[in-house]
């Protein structure tokens, strides 16, 4: 039986359910087959007497006979009752469906497995519905104890495709291939990590002689599943190094080192100083960058963005900044100014709002190389717009833009001195939403990654607290004594795409209702939200960065793109509607300055528990990574990724919340593989090479993953 084969060489597997298979649960061939692991096991270890049984609704399995068949009328239609007994005593197996064909099959006086779930009535013990098999045919399978029980949908129930035809399928299967299965990992790795055979663990994941043995079975498949991916992009990642050249930044020069000694506004902290070692490595060697920086709201990204672009100048290249939106485009390009004010570089913005006589003047200085740094959204990416030499692009919050969007960056590198093929320039990928360490390595692996894990100095961490809805008078007298040293405070209310109506009432509410607490003339309150017009929103916005007013109630607009270092209390409103890195973000609003911040949750008293668990997280830890990892454990990696990329972690056995460990062991082991057989042409690696190549045929999105 060669693995490559459709499902209905299999016997009992028609055209028609092999399409519905397809259809249901994406199984076409017999490796797919074989690849369609349990998701719980019924552990069969256990067998009962009948006088032993106890009135409770468990699943019981007994042997004994069958010594009479009988149909009892009632109600509605009939049923088929069976007496089965044992030396021990007696009882009833009871069928509503498929009576005849019941009957027909049953043999009286014969040894039979049952089980099934225990109804107890008038003193009776009876299994509706059980499952059952001679005793003769049960020693002969391959299992006899753990039953696996496979996921499935409604459709294939109701067209009669069972957990036990299924399992039955599996069975067959696995008796025809099990000699001809191949190793798929090398003799090396599978000593280094003590996992048992390809053909083992196949047999005991899906037929478990014990605990035991399915522990063994597990840890090897998904092992070998992380390992695969894990192979994938860090070969992608040697290919891109040895194949792709970007623009080479040999000079640390005059531009950089002004900046450096004179306009640095702090010092750098390690983490920054060792994130642009990193990059300046990259840059000075031939090969092209693509590096993801993480680090929290206030890290110091920009400065090293900044210091990387500088770089790129000192060498002769121009450097961009694409930004998701306006604003923070707007901040970005504001933020660059002020730090380069000054010295003598060209500085500029483009997005949708930009004028057309003022889009042209940017075009035609771009294209000259007068134009040193652009800042822009989406606007950027026209083909309209060309780079003299663009050597850096900067991508913020990179999760908003698309893989094509992305490319076409890439085309608007420089052209090779020979007037030959576009050098892409380098890529610097930036987010302040922190990753969890196991996803960056599975949706992010063939990037370089840097994280800036520290605070710049002088920085205090926001004290968080949770407060319920009773508690609103003494919220607003703390509003009040924070005024009073001169702070200003944001008061957000969420915002659900959904109910866009009844969030503009709670928001109009809210600013009533703090209208009164907070009255004119002594008080100014701004408003923002998304209904505004985009001029009176920017005219609200800087009103509360000129400090002419106090509060600004909003609702989530405010949580990127607004650096109010004033700004001390951040007040969330029916904090329990937002997310994990929703409520990060939004904090990281404030502790901009060198005065303590606050950031206080208020919430309803019904609370669900993962809203209890949000929040209790978020009082606990200012760590962004922390936070990363609970919002990965309760939300799982698809929905923190977006639909964009949940297809990635499409797999079949391994989960990257629970097996992280197993992950890392799986990702040094493709590293060690590849540094010591890039190719994978040694003998003892052609089952890897073998596996490999056909997972690559079969699974396209690898190739894009990032």
């Amino acid at each position: 039986m060669n693995l490559n084969n459709p499902i209905t060489y299999i016997k009992g597997i028609s055209v028609h359910r092999a399409s519905l298979l397809y259809a249901e649960l994406g199984i076409k061939t017999c490796n797919d087959l074989l690849h369609f692991f349990p998701f719980r096991y019924i552990d069969k270890t256990q067998f009962y007497a009948i006088k032993e049984l106890q009135p409770n609704s468990s699943e019981v399995q007994v042997v004994g006979k069958i010594t009479r068949i009988k149909s009892i009328a009632q109600a509605r239609g009939s049923r088929l009752v069976a007496t089965f007994q044992d030396t021990s005593g007696t009882m009833e197996l009871v069928w509503f469906k498929g009576q005849k064909w019941i009957k027909d099959s049953l043999k009286i006086n014969e040894p039979y497995v049952v089980y099934g779930k225990l109804n107890h009535y008038n003193g009776n013990f009876s299994i509706p519905h059980p499952e059952l098999e001679l005793v003769s045919d049960y020693k002969r399978k391959l299992q006899t104890k753990m039953q696996p029980v496979y996921p499935s949908t409604e459709k294939l129930t109701n067209s009669g495709v069972s957990n036990k035809l299924v399992r039955g399928y599996i069975q067959d299967l696995l008796q025809q291939v099990f000699d001809g299965v191949q190793e798929s990992l090398s003799p090396e790795i599978i000593d280094d990590f003590q996992l048992i055979s390809k053909r083992d663990a196949l047999l005991n994941v899906h037929f478990p002689k014990n605990q035991e043995q399915l522990a063994k079975a597990e840890f090897r498949l998904k092992f070998e599943e992380l390992f695969f991916i894990q192979l994938q992009l860090a070969r992608k990642k040697l290919i891109n190094k040895a194949k792709i050249k970007g623009p080479v930044f040999e000079n640390v020069g005059a531009v950089f080192n002004q900046f450096y000694k004179e306009k640095l506004p702090f010092n750098l902290t390690n983490a920054q100083k060792r994130v642009l070692k990193e990059i300046r490595k990259d840059v000075a060697s031939r090969a092209h960058m693509n590096r993801l920086l993480q680090g929290d709201v206030g890290s110091g990204k920009t400065i090293v963005a900044l210091l990387a672009m500088l770089l790129a100048i000192d060498n002769g290249y121009q450097a961009t900044i694409i930004a998701p939106t306006e604003i923070l485009a707007k901040q970005h390009y504001i933020a660059v100014s002020e730090l380069l004010e000054g010295m003598n570089i060209n500085v500029d913005i483009l997005t949708g709002s930009v004028k057309i006589k003022k889009r042209r003047e940017i075009h035609a200085n771009l294209e000259s190389g007068q134009l040193h740094i652009l800042v822009g959204t989406h606007a950027l990416l026209e083909d309209k717009v060309k780079f003299h030499n663009l050597g850096i692009a900067v991508i913020d919050e990179q999760h908003r833009f698309g893989v094509a969007q992305r490319s076409k960056l890439w085309a608007k590198g420089a052209q090779n001195a020979d007037g030959g093929a576009v050098v892409p320039p380098h890529i610097l990928v930036m987010t302040a939403t922190p990753i969890p360490r196991t996803l960056a390595m599975s949706v992010y692996g063939d990037l370089d990654i840097s994280v800036i894990d520290e605070l710049p100095p002088g920085r205090k961490e926001v004290k968080t607290v949770h407060r319920y809805d009773s508690n609103r008078l003494s919220v607003f007298k703390f509003m009040r004594d924070e005024i009073e040293k001169g702070r200003q405070i944001y008061l957000v209310y969420p915002l659900i795409q959904e109910s866009a109506a009844m969030d503009y009432k709670d928001l109009m509410d809210g600013y009533e209702g703090v209208s009164r607490e907070f009255p004119a003339p002594k008080y100014q309150i701004s408003i923002v939200h998304g209904q505004m017009k985009p001029a009176d929103k920017e005219f609200e916005m800087q009103r509360f960065v000129k400090g002419e007013t106090q509060i600004m109630v909003a609702t989530t607009v405010i949580e990127v793109g607004v650096n109010v270092p004033n700004a001390s209390v951040m007040i969330i409103e029916s904090a329990e509607r937002f997310g994990l890195s929703q409520l990060h973000q939004l904090r990281g609003r404030v502790g901009r300055g060198a005065d303590q911040s606050y950031c206080i949750f208020i919430t309803s008293y019904k609370l669900s528990a993962e809203a209890k668990t949000r929040l209790k997280t978020m009082v606990e830890t200012t760590d962004g990574f922390k936070i990363a990892e609970v919002d990965l454990k309760l939300r799982g990696p698809g929905n923190i990724m977006g639909t964009q990329q949940s297809g990635v972690l499409n797999l079949k056995i391994a989960d990257v919340v629970k097996d992280g460990a197993t992950l890392v062991k799986a990702r040094n082991a493709a590293i060690g593989l590849l540094q010591a057989d890039s190719n994978l042409s040694k003998p003892e690696n052609i089952g890897i090479l073998k596996t490999f190549t056909a997972i690559y045929k079969s699974t396209g999105i690898w190739a894009n993953i990032s």
